[in-house]
């Protein structure tokens, strides 16, 4: 029996949480808790001029109200860790000392223009841009003047010639590179930082991950990644390179498809179980239905359902799963959902009967706004075309109703009885003047559990206006 799998979510803070990283995150929490394994957080801030502290603990934020619990991260630290790569700079230098002494890696004096010269040359000549060799062959003692005059140099990883990398991708299969393709890459900045090669790849493997599902756009780095890991003698983790996240018109997804970021989506008031459960269906594919728990994923989750083709974010679908999250709250989660537009002043339980009487008509928290004002604002002002259907009705069919709302209180049986019985009206005919009297509007929340929430006397003095 294999051991259970250990997967990560290895983040750089160098902006906000958006919807494709954090598809990859619950993707590989989901592979992890499938198989009672580990998922690991780590924080790839060696970019220290493009990481912020601030995105960090935004990023913990945003996983922690999504539900994405890691087992071992920069704030749950154990033996394998530190979990923040700034930290694991002594680990490094022993890897890079390895390389050294092995021949695996030279300085590169190259200057940033030599570099974007050499580039703009080989793209014109037609060929593929890659790091041409220039620093490869220099002897010992030209490497060492260059040292001695201060000239800043990286450190690049010397891909061996002739050679094929290959292995078994989770999503997409056999994959073969030949070497002859990659140029030499660079696995120590000039500033003496890791580059991402080297840290991502050294982490995994000193860390014991041992599957990674991440963005395709990582396709390509992996046969560098193997490489460096052969040259060390450490062990490879699986990995799986999932399709990327596109708009509902199959564009790149960004702003103008809606919010890009998690905390957009937190901030406009979606529950993470209908984000979760959206994320879940993109680019997996199962045939679970319905509202699913993490754990219920977790138990439907298999990487071999993971599709190649790009997957389409719709945040239309998304409305749907918002929808069946929201209907789904208890009394108490959905107050503390709607708790940023509720009168401060409400007690318990007229907040309650508010919330229960709205909850099946909204789908976000800004849904409710208008109807906080018509049920805890002054006499609601009628819509188009509700004088006249007001006006038919007759001031006799309000008298009555009003009298009976003054001596029932907000009895909609009563209320409704009562007009019944003055003006001889049934079904919509009978109800549809007390609503537009009572809310101003034809269409909305059923009528009996929104006046339960109606202050004392707003409904006999709502009704009252028109007898």
């Amino acid at each position: 029996m294999s051991p259970p799998p250990v997967t990560r979510f290895a983040p750089s803070p160098t902006g906000e949480l958006h919807l494709g990283n954090a598809r990859t995150a619950l993707f590989n929490l989901l592979l992890a808790r499938h198989a009672g394994g580990r998922f690991l957080l780590r924080i790839e801030d060696t970019d220290t001029e493009r990481s912020v502290e601030a995105h960090v603990r935004a990023l913990l934020e945003d996983l922690t109200w999504l539900g994405l619990e890691w087992d071992a991260g920069p704030d749950r630290d154990d033996a394998l860790g530190p979990y923040r790569q700034s930290q694991r700079g002594a680990l490094y230098a022993g890897y890079f000392a390895q390389l050294e002494e092995r021949r695996a890696v030279y300085p590169c004096f190259c200057t940033p223009l030599e570099l974007e010269l050499a580039r703009r040359a080989q793209l014109a000549a037609g060929k593929p841009p890659r790091y041409a060799g220039t620093c490869r062959n220099l002897s010992t003692e030209e490497r060492a003047r260059r040292a001695a005059q201060g000239v800043p140099a990286t450190l690049r990883f010397r891909v061996p010639a002739g050679a094929r990398i290959e292995w078994a991708d989770l999503v997409h299969g056999a994959q073969s590179f030949a070497t002859d393709d990659i140029g030499d890459f660079v696995v120590r900045r000039a500033d003496g930082s890791a580059a991402f090669f080297f840290s991502n790849a050294v982490d995994d493997a000193s860390m014991g991950v041992t599957l990674v599902l991440r963005g395709e756009d990582h396709l390509t780095n992996t046969p560098r990644q193997l490489l460096l890991l052969e040259a060390l003698e450490l062990t490879a983790p699986a990995y799986g390179h999932v399709a990327l996240l596109l708009g509902a018109d199959g564009a790149p997804l960004s702003k103008r498809h809606g919010a890009a970021s998690v905390r957009e989506y937190r901030e406009r008031g979606y529950q993470p179980l209908a984000l979760l459960n959206h994320l879940f269906r993109l680019g997996h594919s199962s045939a679970l239905q319905g509202l699913l728990t993490l754990a219920e994923m977790a138990r439907g989750f298999d990487p071999k359902h993971l599709g190649r083709a790009p997957a389409r974010f719709d945040e239309q679908q998304l409305t749907v799963w918002q929808k069946d999250t929201v209907h789904h709250l208890s009394p108490e989660a959905a107050r503390e959902w709607l708790k940023g537009v509720l009168p401060r002043e409400l007690d318990a339980r007229t907040a309650t009967a508010f919330v229960s009487a709205i909850l099946p008509n909204l789908v976000l928290p800004a849904d409710a706004l208008p109807w906080v004002e018509i049920v805890f604002g002054g006499p609601p002002a009628l819509e188009e075309g509700g004088e006249a259907v007001v006006r038919n009705a007759g001031a006799g069919y309000f008298a009555a109703a009003a009298a009976a709302a003054a001596t029932t209180g907000n009895d909609l049986a009563a209320i409704a009885g009562a007009a019944r019985a003055a003006s001889g009206r049934q079904g919509r005919e009978l109800y549809m003047p007390l609503r537009l009297a009572l809310t101003g509007r034809a269409h909305g929340p059923e009528l009996a559990p929104l006046l339960k929430a109606l202050p004392p006397g707003q409904a006999r003095e709502r009704l009252a206006r028109f007898a």
